[in-house]
């Protein structure tokens, strides 16, 4: 279906825009992994930009949902999109694009009664975006993206007209400084390739021309440093457009290291020695969200800069996304502990046998034959999981996974056969979408509708990898599907229920979905609900109990199920921050 252009920037041009950036950069992905070399050699930059990028257009379509018929403002759109990149932000150049959209959303949500913007409002969003970009770097490096970003929003100053014309001029601006990249950053003119970061600015920026003109424009043009018969340096994206293939990501990284040059560091230093990543480089890429104030995130700064390189921090208002390479990745945790409240934390090893230490192709990693992926909603129930065998996927609550992640997770458990279990309802699509995805790319793949997370255990203790493939699913579907599952939380907001009408802050008792029954004492209630579930049977009783469920609560459901059921058995989990103040399973 063809693109009605947009002639504002107003909430529609804001998800029509991520849309179409998702898209960009779904269709640029394969490329932009392959010619990544800047500041780590791992081939990712285009599946994090890509996974970015659809953790804000999520957010975007939710707030439009949200508001039906009526629709959002166009400071709630921007806010939406602002926020989902900087949740789901991944590796360093996704953490970037975070922070570009989220300056491009501070000026665009400064006026929350403004319905829509003009090109003028337009040029100063991009100036925004890429001054704080620059900003949220520790240590600005030229020939990157935010190289990109500057000559993108310099070029829009200068434009005047609507929105397309601006967007237009953005866009080109960003394509000349694209090509310069290798001119200015020596590791790229010896890769032989382009910035990657800023080919996929590139893209996104193409995304929103396409919005306001309705014309899809061509690729960036060359991905890769053409040269004279002299051996000059020649990077007109205009020039030799006869379709020369694109390096690989091996090709790349191989010229790079040639006769044993170094790649520069983020600091635009030499490594001296490119074959020992240790000495070279960080052992270990971090990434997490934190909650803390201005204050805290400043001291968070100077020590993460004391510790590695690649030290970027975006976010405000309290919330954060901090990504840094360290040879210490404890110490890196450590200091967004005592900063605040770290979560969604991820560690990398750049280790022995990566290209970071080879300099040339990733040697083929074995697949194993079968792997779990689950989705968990709490850090307890992630090491449960975890020390189970599974790929834990966290969900932070109200903040679920994207259909990328859930793929992305999918490719970490490096398995010819996958069986997914989302644990949760509203998740069955987009884990349908992340397995047809990941059999587009030869996995096999099994989803296993759970609903619930203690469904999800139920299924991971009988899974047995040495069985047929078709048999290990049949046997973990039966056990999911013979668990009844339940929880309590609080309620938010008054709303009609299956139980009656509830009023913020009563204590609900949800089984197999539906409210069952309305407290006003969390104990009570989870005794009700469980002699409910018990009514029919079981030998089984799983608890997991949240952060904020009181301590008494499971020993009061423990005695009332030794005093009553003799025959049924207690297990009983630390779940974390998982949403719900209890899960309760029963098989």
């Amino acid at each position: 279906m063809a693109q009605v252009p947009q002639t504002f920037f107003d909430a529609l041009a804001v998800r029509t825009w991520c849309g179409l950036a998702l898209r960009a950069l779904g269709r640029a992905r394969e490329e932009i992994d392959a010619i990544n070399v800047y500041p780590v050699a791992d081939g990712d930059t285009g599946t994090n930009l890509y996974l970015t990028m659809e953790s804000a257009a999520t957010a975007v379509d939710a707030v439009f949902e949200a508001y039906a018929a009526d629709g959002p403002a166009l400071s709630d759109a921007a806010r939406a999109m602002a926020h989902g990149a900087l949740i789901g932000a991944r590796g360093n150049s996704g953490t970037i694009l975070a922070q570009l959209l989220r300056g491009m959303a501070q000026v665009l949500a400064e006026d929350s009664e403004t319905v829509h913007t003009d090109g003028a409002g337009l040029g100063l969003a991009l100036r925004h975006a890429a001054d704080s970009a620059r900003l949220a770097v520790a240590h600005p490096v030229e020939g990157t993206v935010l190289s990109v970003a500057s000559a993108a929003a310099d070029a829009a100053g200068t434009a005047e007209g609507d929105c397309g014309t601006v967007a237009r001029a953005a866009y080109e601006g960003a394509r000349e400084a694209l090509a310069a990249t290798p001119g200015q950053l020596a590791v790229l003119e010896r890769a032989g390739v382009v910035d990657a970061g800023g080919r996929g600015l590139v893209a996104v920026l193409g995304a929103l021309v396409e919005t306001f003109t309705g014309e899809t424009l061509p690729a960036a043009g060359h991905t890769r440093v053409e040269r004279d018969s002299g051996g000059a340096v020649r990077t007109p994206l205009e020039e030799s457009r006869s379709g020369a293939a694109v390096r690989t990501h091996g090709e790349a990284v191989a010229v790079a290291h040639a006769r044993g040059e170094a790649v520069l560091d983020d600091l635009g230093e030499c490594a001296d020695d490119p074959g020992d990543r240790h000495e070279g480089g960080p052992a270990f890429e971090v990434i997490y969200l934190l909650e803390a104030d201005d204050t805290a995130v400043a001291r968070l700064r100077t020590r993460l800069d004391g510790l590695g390189d690649s030290l970027v921090v975006v976010g405000g208002d309290g919330l954060w996304n901090v990504h840094v390479h360290v040879d210490d990745a404890g110490a890196a945790v450590e200091a967004g502990v005592e900063a605040g409240r770290p979560y969604r934390i991820r560690i990398t090893h750049f280790g022995a046998g990566d290209v970071h230490t080879t300099g040339g192709e990733r040697p083929v990693r074995e697949r194993v034959q079968r792997a779990v992926v689950a989705v968990v909603p709490g850090e307890g129930l992630a090491g449960l999981y975890t020390e189970a065998g599974a790929t834990a996927v966290l969900a932070r609550p109200g903040e679920p996974p994207a259909s990328g992640e859930l793929v992305d997770a999918v490719r970490r458990a490096h398995a010819r056969e996958v069986v997914l279990l989302p644990n949760d309802a509203d998740l069955r699509h987009t884990a349908a979408a992340a397995a047809e995805q990941a059999r587009t790319e030869g996995i096999r793949v099994a989803l296993i509708p759970t609903r619930s997370a203690v469904q999800g255990i139920a299924a991971l203790a009988v899974h047995e990898p040495e069985r047929r493939f078709d048999e290990d699913v049949v046997q973990m579907t039966s056990a999911a599907g013979a668990t009844r599952y339940a929880e309590v939380a609080v309620a938010e907001r008054q709303s009609w229920t299956m139980a009656g009408i509830c009023q913020a802050g009563d204590v609900l008792g949800i089984i197999d979905g539906d409210v069952a029954v309305i407290g006003s004492d969390v104990s009570a209630t989870a005794e009700s609900v469980l002699e409910r579930m018990l009514s029919a049977g079981g030998e089984l009783v799983t608890l997991v109990l949240g952060d904020e469920a009181p301590e008494a609560v499971a020993d009061r459901l423990e005695a009332r199920v030794r005093e009553a059921y003799l025959a049924v058995d207690t297990v009983v989990y630390r779940g974390g921050r998982q949403g719900a103040l209890l899960l309760i399973g029963v098989e």
